[in-house]
């Protein structure tokens, strides 16, 4: 899914200038990165927030039009109004092609309802995270990363490692050796798991001790 958004250069600095732009129906903004000076930008709030709903503006590499000069960027901060939801402030970074870059992208999960933990046992799926920091070129930057859950009974979880990786991505944490639990399948107080099943079996089975 590509993005493009538009934004013109901003002169006016300081809070008062920023206060006048939202009233104007503005964004203040800023570039910075790939060894170029920061340039202070502005971008239409409509226009923009349109695009900042979806979920791939997050984590995918943006095109930037600058009054016609294009540049390949990443979102890396915002600041929203806390009563009105709407933008108040946002960070783009220049992206390199040759350089790795470290995003948080989002997490989806699969097979979540038909595992054994869920479908046989009657448990719950829990999602222990909802994205996780990768580490990748530009061009290998996934909009998301599908965790199969599908093989999951009650009390177990599926960890990073478990999990498949589009070539040429990587997760910080496990680099640094950090293999957190992703997802889980929880018991709830009507589910039974496997081994408590087959544990009860014989018990039930067993014939009435001879008085």
């Amino acid at each position: 899914m590509a993005i493009e958004i538009r934004a013109t250069l901003r002169n006016a600095k300081g809070t008062g200038a920023s206060r006048r732009l939202r009233r104007a129906g503005k964004v203040p903004g800023i570039i910075y990165g790939a060894h170029k000076d920061a340039v202070n930008v502005e971008f239409d709030h409509k226009e923009l927030f349109l695009e900042f709903r979806h979920e791939a503006f997050h984590a995918s590499i943006l095109t930037l039009n600058v009054e016609g000069n294009k540049e390949s960027v990443l979102l890396r901060d915002y600041q929203m109004h806390p009563v009105r939801n709407t933008l108040q402030h946002i960070d783009f970074q220049r992206v390199s092609a040759t350089e790795k870059i470290h995003v948080k992208v989002p997490l989806h999960f699969v097979n979540a309802d038909t595992c054994p933990g869920v479908k046989l046992n009657g448990g719950i799926p829990a999602h222990i995270l909802t994205e996780a920091d990768i580490s990748c070129l530009p061009k290998d930057l996934p909009e998301f990363i599908e965790v199969d859950m599908g093989n999951l009974n009650i009390g177990q979880s599926i960890h990073l490692s478990e999990i498949k990786l589009p070539s040429g991505v990587e997760f910080v944490q496990l680099s640094h050796g950090n293999d957190a639990a992703v997802a889980s399948v929880a018991k709830t107080r009507g589910s039974s798991s496997a081994d408590e099943e087959s544990s009860a079996a014989p018990a039930a089975e067993a014939p009435a001790a001879e008085g």
